[in-house]
């Protein structure tokens, strides 16, 4: 007879399932703690930043208190420069990165990526003792820019191209940057147009002017968590999709960079999600 089959191996099968644990995955983890660990970086405004209180604010700070928000949990803001934004998420310092991530080929097989949640165009930012009026301008010049970051490794490639002399440094960020520049170590940096708007705006640095576009790709950045934490991965998505959907993207947006302009696009031209 098959029976006497059958049920021995349906009690293998039972007892093999109640011998695997239930499998939780890191969205459940975070649930149950009851707190969101951000990875910000608050050297970057208006994305990230510290007030006159030297409390965090900026559009990645609110963007992790939303997300926070709509988990059900408490927000913490986990300071990051960004050389450290990956090594954040796989230490365990932090549960996901909200701190203006350019999504390359070359960090996804490091971490996993949510769908664009912001995107930058980048603009040359100078003395105006230079003399440097574009990008082209910079080829024989001292350039330097935070190490990793998407503009740095554009700017890095068109100096090794223009061999015309000139040095190349990076820094661990924006602060230094912007310090080595005002001090004369350097003569321009490349940085997206947000930041360089609002360091002129501020007028923290006597002579720094904006001298048009770098010509770079869009630089469309993500939300970052640990690449084979899918869960948690599609939930950044649905919430990215959320905060377009219910108008928070660009109310942020105005919050943060205003000033007439329009929140750019998310949307890549040819390209479904």
């Amino acid at each position: 007879m098959k029976f006497p089959a059958l049920i021995a191996a349906a009690s293998v099968t039972l007892g093999l399932a109640a011998a695997t644990p239930a499998f939780a995955d890191k969205l459940d983890d975070i649930i149950a703690s009851g707190t969101l660990r951000c990875a910000v970086t608050l050297d970057f405004p208006p994305m990230g930043s510290r007030d006159d209180n030297n409390e965090p604010v900026g559009f990645d700070v609110d963007t992790c208190n939303d997300l926070a928000a709509a988990l059900g949990v408490t927000a913490e803001i986990v300071e990051t420069p960004f050389p450290d934004r990956i090594p954040a998420l796989i230490s365990g310092r932090a549960d996901v990165g909200v701190a203006s991530t350019s999504d390359t080929l070359e960090r996804a097989k490091t971490i996993g990526f949510s769908i664009p949640y912001f995107a930058f165009n980048n603009v040359v930012l100078t003395r105006e003792d230079t003399g440097i009026e574009s990008y082209e301008d910079l080829a024989g010049m001292n350039l330097g820019s935070v190490a990793g970051v998407f503009e740095a490794i554009a700017l890095e490639e068109d100096f090794n191209e223009w061999d015309a002399g000139g040095s190349f440094r990076t820094f661990q960020s924006q602060a230094d940057v912007f310090l080595a520049l005002n001090q004369g170590q350097i003569d321009a940096t490349v940085v997206t147009g947000t930041v360089a708007a609002s360091t002129v705006n501020e007028g923290n640095f006597d002579g720094f002017a904006i001298k048009g576009d770098a010509p770079y790709l869009v630089d469309y950045v993500g939300l970052i968590a640990l690449r084979q934490e899918y869960g948690l991965l599609n939930y950044l998505n649905l919430f990215v999709h959320q905060q377009i959907r219910t108008g928070r993207y660009e109310e942020l947006f105005e919050k943060w960079v205003g000033g007439g302009a329009t929140a750019p696009d998310l949307t890549v031209p040819g390209v479904y999600y």
